[in-house]
């Protein structure tokens, strides 16, 4: 901890703590919160004058990534009690990737609500935030990050690699690639029942490099997390060890008084985003760390991850980009030995971290065991950052795609729109052979932004057509105001702002307009003439609103596009929000 910033430890003063309020006064209110701490069971030695411990734990019996997470509960408990805190676990909103419909980035927002007015209302110094799948991460953080106590990330951790018939399985990368093979008649029911089983072999999110990698990556290198937390398989016993420390942190922080926005600094941003680009990380990085940075009083765009990108190369040779998994990570060195050899040129060393008063230190004698799983400067993955910001008349405030993972015969291509209205429709028509399809088509595909999906789903890996696929074709060049999983590949073009539900250019494309997507150039091109365009622009209708009560109707009054984040514009706006009175 910085000697300068931090409160020598002799000099912790228990009447300073936020708790104290609830507690530690002569007032009614205080008598009946030490009241019912006794119902609760504790007591007094065991709370009064400690740093109270908020744990917020995501767990729940329809998350399997994050299924260990009630036992890791108990270990971060383990090490507040050391520390000498006193641990409060609060269940928060679970944000299953894997079932929540229509998608759990319907929702993110509303955690994130949830995890700041809970650690707000209650009598609480410091918390321990536990998430994972992909949407639980950027949500405790932004949400924190609007509260402002110290605050310590326990990420979920990578599940163990899937197995099948002697092949390493990456949970998601190879669930489209083995469901293409079944729809071109390559494999059975009898194969795919056999991977079903063999994908997701033990509690954890996705061990390749999707959102949820991606984002607690970034929460590492924000310095919000101990060293060298995010690739720790959610089933190796350094799992819970790093829990336990979380919890021991937790409570140092809060004697020191460094609370979460001393490390949630512009340059921390920066170099999470140097580091997501650098491990070829998922697109919705893009949209979940501008809506954090936003909540810390930073304003990162687009175009920042567009500049970082063109001067960081990729390092890790992680799926789906690349060939390994995060316990191979793990193995050669993870994320240290990853931000090690990115080093002074990429980095911003001498910012602090919840752990060692720089970034600098905390990475001192941090290695790399495999070469091959991170790349050298001089031997990168790719040259570039694995993800480009594209602009022009079909993408006026931005789209991005993740050119590392797509075929680069496409990445500079001019091609002839076939155009989807909704996800159910492209489903039920995809293999139709008469929509006349070829691999040169560009597939579009509209209504499936922030407001149109609803919530933005995970639409934007469009589907090659079953005939095309039985021709050996892989890879089509597909647009969309959608995301995709962050295991997903292809030359998708994804998150095009603004949407077409508010009437963006994506609104007026019609089949058969010739599109341009130039990656190099970052240029994504409709061959429509402006006047053309203003005449269709005239003729569109906006859709109905689809929520008559309910949360959709906040989510749809409020929330906001793509390119700045999808937050809700009343949380994202700066302004005070005054402390509970408590007594």
């Amino acid at each position: 901890m910085s000697e300068e910033t931090a409160n020598p430890a002799g000099d912790f003063d228990p009447a300073t703590l936020r708790s104290h309020q609830w507690y530690g006064t002569d007032g009614l209110r205080s008598f009946s919160h030490r009241a019912r701490t006794r119902q609760l069971g504790y007591l007094p030695e065991e709370h009064m004058g400690k740093p109270v411990i908020a744990i917020l734990n995501t767990w729940s019996d329809i998350n399997p990534c994050h299924q260990h997470l009630r036992e890791r509960a108990e270990a971060v408990k383990r090490g507040v009690w050391q520390a000498g805190g006193f641990p409060l676990e609060f269940p928060v909103s679970t944000l299953s990737e894997t079932y929540q419909k229509p998608t759990p980035m319907l929702y993110r927002n509303l955690l994130a609500l949830e995890t700041e007015e809970l650690l707000r209302s209650y009598p609480v110094d410091g918390a321990v935030l536990m998430g994972g799948c992909d949407k639980t991460t950027p949500a405790l953080l932004m949400g924190a990050a609007s509260v402002d106590l110290p605050t310590v990330f326990v990420p979920a951790g990578p599940m163990l690699r899937g197995h099948w018939r002697g092949e390493t399985l990456g949970s998601g990368t190879d669930m489209w690639k083995y469901w293409d093979q079944k729809r071109a008649g390559k494999i059975g029911d009898c194969e795919l029942a056999e991977l079903e089983c063999g994908l997701a072999r033990s509690p954890g999110h996705c061990m390749t490099m999707g959102t949820a990698s991606t984002m607690t990556s970034a929460a590492e290198v924000l310095g919000v997390t101990v060293p060298g937390a995010a690739s720790i398989p959610a089933v190796d016993s350094g799992h819970s060890r790093m829990a336990a420390a979380a919890g021991l942190r937790a409570v140092e922080l809060v004697k020191r008084g460094e609370k979460l926005s001393k490390f949630l600094t512009r340059e921390a941003y920066e170099d999470a985003v140097t580091t997501v680009l650098s491990l070829g990380g998922s697109t919705n990085a893009e949209i979940h760390l501008i809506a954090m940075a936003g909540r810390s009083g930073v304003d990162l765009t687009l175009d920042d991850f567009d500049c970082i990108a063109r001067t960081v190369p990729v390092l890790a040779n992680l799926r789906p980009g690349g060939a390994h998994l995060m316990e191979d990570f793990h193995y050669a060195g993870g994320l240290p030995g990853l931000l090690a050899r990115l080093g002074e040129t990429h980095l911003h060393l001498d910012r602090p971290t919840i752990s060692h008063p720089s970034l600098r230190e905390q990475l001192a004698g941090a290695l790399v065991h495999d070469d091959d799983v991170i790349r050298t400067l001089d031997n990168p993955l790719a040259p570039e950052g694995g993800v480009a910001v594209l602009r022009g008349n079909l993408a006026p405030d931005g789209a991005v795609i993740k050119h590392i993972a797509a075929e680069p015969h496409l990445l500079q291509h001019t091609g002839p729109a076939v155009v989807f209205d909704d996800y159910q429709t492209m489903q039920k028509t995809i293999d139709d052979p008469e929509l006349g399809i070829t691999a040169d088509s560009v597939l579009v595909l509209r209504g499936s932004g922030p407001l149109g999906g609803p919530g933005m789903p995970e639409y934007g890996m469009l589907p090659i057509p079953d005939y095309l696929l039985k021709e050996g074709v892989t890879d089509m060049v597909r647009l969309s105001d959608a995301r995709m999983s962050g295991t997903s590949y292809g030359a998708c073009v994804l998150h095009i702002a603004p949407e077409s539900h508010v009437g963006g250019p994506l609104a007026l494309v019609r089949t058969g307009d010739l599109i341009t997507l130039d990656t190099e150039g970052r240029r994504l091109h409709l061959h429509v003439d402006d006047e053309e365009l203003e005449r269709r622009r005239a003729d569109w209708q906006a859709p109905p609103l689809r929520y008559g009560r309910g949360y959709g109707v906040l989510y749809e009054q409020h929330i906001t596009q793509a390119d700045t984040g999808c937050d809700f514009a009343f949380l994202s706006q700066p302004g005070e929000v005054p402390e509970p009175y408590a007594g």
